[in-house]
């Protein structure tokens, strides 16, 4: 009988989920399909893939169907119950964005765990809730089945304390005010796969790139991470899709006072008015900037490029040289454009990018000559947050 272990990534109009098969006696994964429910109370479409890319369901729904997350997952579920029928779903994998202070590795989900969660809430308000409302959801229906939660914040915690600390009174900082970083479980992804694709990079200086809709750096040395453009909140560093990046306090204070905006008005702004979008007054999407004519896109795509180029400089300085740069995310993965320009940038650190082999989309753009090696890296937050969950559980081997 086929044994399964599931993962699920929550967001704020969306669960995405992947589906993977533990070989016997081994602990080795097989992915087996992904699914997402989409639009969640706009207009909701559930799809799902094998891994060999056949359409397994692809239907619109109802707003009623699916008008929040508990709604959702159980569409989810009733089709995993159909799925599964040839086995056993033994684990489920869970992406929450926040750990806070005290969780730094994977844990498996119980009433003290998921209380603890829900106290982060303030922490992560857009993200904590929906990551945490699957979990409720799963656990009222299938309480025995056993449930792991994966942070993206726990990989940062080996950043020395310096990196970590923001200049305010330090009673803030004692009630978790700090920097924590965010899209650690990609970032611990590539610091694995990168010495089984170069060993040389095992104990190298590295600034990888995450480039997406959600954009942020990551230094990492000796497979560890020492510093990383986002902090408190996934707000700050890079600019993003639809999210401001670094911006002076001083602006928030005068957007309060001159435009009279309290907090809820200043998430939507920050969150979801600015960014690619904010810039340009068009698109968040970094393909529909590329494509068009428009100064106000050109400008978007530079301040994007600027940006990034500026926080390569910093963490080059937190790491005390540079031996390798990946790129990774949607945009990091796929734009031959944006990653030229962001070359460019670092052309006063020696790199040489080999034009053709960027256009190629090869694993290594950087010429022979580069005194850094340049990367190109698929992440997998999915398998990273698979195979935590398969060491949190034990699978039932004995059943039939």
């Amino acid at each position: 009988m086929n044994k399964y272990l599931l993962v699920i990534n929550a967001g704020s109009s969306s669960i995405k989920f992947a589906i993977y098969q533990k070989e016997a006696s081994s602990a080795h994964l097989i992915a087996d399909a992904a699914g997402q429910i989409e639009g969640i109370n706009s207009q909701p479409r559930f799809t799902v893939k094998s891994s060999s890319d056949d359409v397994l369901v692809d239907r619109k729904l109802t707003i009623e169907e699916a008008r929040n997350h508990m709604r959702a997952i159980t569409i989810i579920r009733t089709w995993l119950q159909e799925y599964f029928a040839d086995g056993t779903l033994q684990a489920v994998g869970h992406r929450v964005v926040h750990g806070g202070q005290h969780y730094s590795a994977p844990v498996l989900i119980d009433a003290k765990v998921l209380m603890e969660l829900e106290n982060l809430v303030p922490l992560a308000p857009l993200h904590q809730p929906h990551n945490l409302a699957t979990i409720r959801a799963l656990l009222e229906t299938m309480p025995t089945l056993p449930q792991v939660a994966c942070f993206d914040t726990a990989f940062h915690r080996t950043q020395p304390s310096v990196a970590q600390r923001f200049a305010i009174p330090r009673r803030f900082a004692d009630e978790g005010i700090r920097h924590y970083g965010f899209h650690g479980l990609s970032y611990e992804y590539i610091a694995s796969v990168l010495p089984t694709v170069e060993p040389i990079l095992a104990d190298a200086r590295i600034i990888v790139a995450h480039l997406g809709s959600g954009a942020s750096l990551c230094a990492l040395h000796n497979g560890r991470s020492i510093a990383t453009t986002m902090g408190f909140s996934p707000l700050d560093g890079l600019v993003m899709g639809t999210r401001c990046g670094n911006i002076d306090p001083g602006v928030l204070l005068y957007l309060m006072d001159r435009h009279n905006m309290d907090a809820r008005a200043l998430e939507q702004l920050l969150y979801h008015q600015s960014g690619l979008l904010g810039v340009s007054g068009i698109s968040n999407d970094m393909r529909t900037l590329l494509a068009s004519d428009d100064t106000r896109a050109q400008e978007a795509i530079e301040l994007f490029v600027y940006r990034a180029g500026r926080e390569i400089g910093s963490l080059v300085a937190a790491l005390g040289g540079l031996d390798a740069l990946v790129f990774t995310g949607g945009i990091g993965e796929h734009s031959a454009v944006i990653r030229a320009k962001i070359c460019h940038q670092a052309l006063w650190l020696g790199l040489e990018l080999d034009d053709s082999a960027n256009e190629a989309a090869v694993t290594c753009i950087s010429t022979p000559n580069s005194k850094l090696s340049v990367w190109i890296m698929p992440t997998d937050e999915n398998l990273m947050i698979a195979h935590h969950t398969l060491r949190q559980v034990t699978f039932d081997e004995e059943q039939p």
